[in-house]
This record gives C-alpha cells, structure tokens and sequence, in this order.
C-alpha cells in the first residue's frame, strides 16, 4: 500500500509555490537596476538561468507527490535541477553589485568567515544532500513525513538548500574564497553519483529502505533517481568545465607581468 504526503494529495495550491516566482522578481528587478544606461551591464544568460530555476523549482512544488514516484519528481525538481540553473544565475554577485558598498563589504566578510569555509566546502554539500537522502529513505523519516505536513515542507527546504549549496560549492560563478581546487570538485561529484546510485539501487530492490510503497512504485521511483539524478549531476560536472579557469603558476604570472610592462 502507497500513501500521499499530507496535505498535498488534495491538489490544493501550496502557498510555497509563490516563493520562485518573488525570488525571480526580486532578481529581475536588481537585474534591469544594473542594465539602466550608464549602469555596469547585466548578462542575459544569467538572467534566463535564474528564471529557468525558478520555473524548475515552482513545478516541483506544485507537481503532485501523490505516491512515491511523485515524491521523486519533487526531489529531482528541488534538489538537483532547480538548484543547478539557480545557482548558475550568479545571484550573490548580483547581489553584491547592487548593494551600497558598506553593506556589500560586510557580506563580502561573511563569506570569508571560518564558517563559511566548512559551510562551502563540497564534501560539505555531498553529506548534506546524499547524506540526507540515505537518512530520509533508510530511517522512519520519510514515512513520518507522510503525516506531517510541516515535516514534509522542511524536507523541501532542505532538499533546495543543500542542492543549492552543493551546486554553488561546485561550479558556482559566485566569488568562493575558500573553494578547493577543479580535481578535488570532481572527485566529490564522482562520490555523489556513486551515493545516489547506491541509494537509488536499494530503492529498486526494497533493500534496507522504510518507505511505504508498492513494489512497482519503489522500482519506478528508483529508475527516475538513477537515470534523472545521473543526467543532473553530469550537467553540474559540466558547468564546472565550463566555468573553470586553469591557474596560472607564480612564474607564469610573474612572466605576463613583465610582458607587460615591457
């Protein structure tokens, strides 16, 4: 026997909903703030990145988590897709550019705290996101968010916030002070897609998992996990290569800055 998340079964408009739609108008607006003639420019790319995350994560919250098929969609909607295209819009630089500049300098601090050291770092982002999905399926979790509504919510803001996180500390163009180094990102993405198949293949086989469903609606979830989560966490490895920049060596710079002078 299957059963529905509590308070959405009904098909009822969920109030949340609305969120995406005022994050992309705030955006906008700072967005056209900064293409005013005269201001510094904004790139429309990251614009439509933004707005495309916004869509991504409004359908997750609106697609109906009926069964646990539905449930899979919402986590891949709001957990993997939405993050991804959110994080690519840059809104912390944009962010950054339209606040005065006392402000901006102080958020500017926050991101070099200690704090966020640990808070951006990837392996961070992999336990919070892979590891909390071992801890939703394999523990009573998931089951306990079929009767509370407000448990239900809070494992979708978990799932936009670490997915938000983990796709910012990989190939965020964000400034990321502490970011380790291209080699170390793409091993933990390489341990992410290997947690996610494992979970994903003990969904299949009903191995290990508390979660109420039938049979065929385990092995329906799971092959959405499997084949959708792998497609994400390639488009994430990919706008890494896409954004990564190689560094340059103290003698290489040292040789530009003298090419340069001359």
């Amino acid at each position: 026997m299957s059963l529905a998340h509590a308070g959405h079964a009904d098909g009822g408009f969920p109030a949340t909903a609305l969120v995406p739609a005022a994050l992309f108008w705030a955006y906008l607006a700072a967005a056209l703030r900064l293409r005013d003639p005269g201001g510094p420019g904004w790139p429309h790319a990251r614009t439509a990145s933004f707005g495309l995350g916004a869509l991504l994560l409004a359908a997750g919250l609106l697609w109906p988590a009926g069964d646990f098929v539905g449930h899979m969609w919402q986590h891949l909607l709001i957990g993997m897709l939405a993050p991804l295209a959110l994080v690519l819009g840059a809104p912390v630089t944009l962010l950054l550019r339209t606040l005065d500049r006392r402000t901006g300098r102080a958020l500017v601090h926050l991101l070099r705290h200690p704090v966020a050291r640990v808070l951006g770092h990837p392996v961070t982002g992999l336990l919070l996101t892979a590891g909390g999905l071992w801890l939703l399926y394999l523990t009573p979790l998931y089951r306990a968010t079929l009767d509370s509504p407000a448990l239900h919510t809070l494992v979708n803001v978990h799932f936009l916030l670490s997915g938000c996180l983990f796709a910012w500390s990989i190939a965020g163009p964000d400034p990321g002070p502490h970011r380790p180094r291209v080699p170390v990102r793409l091993v933990v993405i390489g341990v992410g897609v290997a947690a996610h198949a494992t979970i994903a293949q003990l969904l299949y086989a009903g191995l290990f998992v508390d979660v109420p469903a039938t049979a065929a609606e385990l092995r329906a979830g799971a092959t959405l996990m499997y084949y959708l989560g792998d497609l994400a966490e390639i488009a994430l490895a990919l706008a890494l290569l896409a954004t990564w920049r190689p560094e340059r060596s103290p003698r290489r710079r040292a040789a530009g800055a003298v090419a340069a002078n001359a």
